[in-house]
């Protein structure tokens, strides 16, 4: 796989990020000095903060440089979706609480949940996302990722937005489609417990496969949240000179 100088920077400050080497409202070091730290243009530096800045780890400031930010808490998770970019700001005010973390064979069963063949092996990362001014989960959250790049589980604790930017950092690829399908379910008492919410509460389960651009399935990720808390939004525009079908 084609790796590039700007992702391994990326990848090396955003572990420094998650390891508070530089916590929330430290400044990273200027263009000048981290490009002597690496070794690289002042291209490969931009692009590497570009990166950051589009993961909403880093905010470029006048006069501040490059500083640190904190993840946006909001009381409300209706999504707008209409691109890759805007998945990254999905439940960005949420904490990635991770209950489990292992190579796992798939049963029959998260076969079938997930779209993935029963008996190959995944990443299983299963646990909850937590407002900080929420009593309740906002939702159950499960990933599988491939287990050519199972070697993220290990950044994975104390990150708490999306999965697929680190993996295209840490393995050079592109995540290029994302194919979404909202389905209703019934809460099961397992799941109950963890949502805070009475077995047989209607909710909603929203399962998410992303594919590289060699046509590789990078991860499956299942959220399923309560009915009550969870709200879908979406534009449509008409097009000039076609009408309705």
């Amino acid at each position: 796989m084609t790796d590039h100088r700007y992702l391994r920077v990326a990848r090396t400050l955003r572990k420094q990020i998650a390891d508070g080497v530089y916590p929330v409202g430290a400044r990273l070091p200027t263009e000048h000095e981290l490009c002597e730290q690496f070794e690289v243009s002042r291209y490969t530096v931009r692009e590497a903060l570009r990166r950051l800045r589009e993961d909403n780890l880093v905010a470029s400031r006048p006069r501040a440089g490059t500083v640190v930010i904190p993840r946006a808490a909001t009381n409300s998770y209706a999504q707008s979706a209409v691109s890759i970019n805007d998945l990254l700001a999905f439940a960005a005010g949420a904490r990635f609480q991770i209950d489990t973390n292992a190579l796992v064979t798939l049963d029959d069963e998260t076969a079938e949940r997930t779209g993935l063949p029963a008996g190959s092996d995944w990443l299983a990362v299963r646990g909850h996302r937590q407002a900080d001014d929420q009593a309740a989960p906002v939702c159950r959250t499960e990933y599988y990722i491939n287990r050519t790049f199972a070697a993220v589980g290990r950044l994975l604790q104390r990150h708490s937005g999306p999965i697929f930017p680190l993996i295209e950092d840490m393995f050079g690829v592109a995540v290029t489609e994302v194919n979404q399908q909202i389905s209703a379910v019934l809460v099961d008492a397992e799941l109950a417990r963890t949502l805070k919410v009475d077995p047989g509460t209607a909710a909603l389960q929203m399962q998410r496969s992303y594919t590289t651009s060699e046509g590789a399935i990078a991860q499956v990720t299942v959220n399923t949240h309560p009915g009550t808390g969870y709200r879908h939004s979406m534009t449509l525009h008409r097009v000039s000179g076609c009408s309705d079908p």
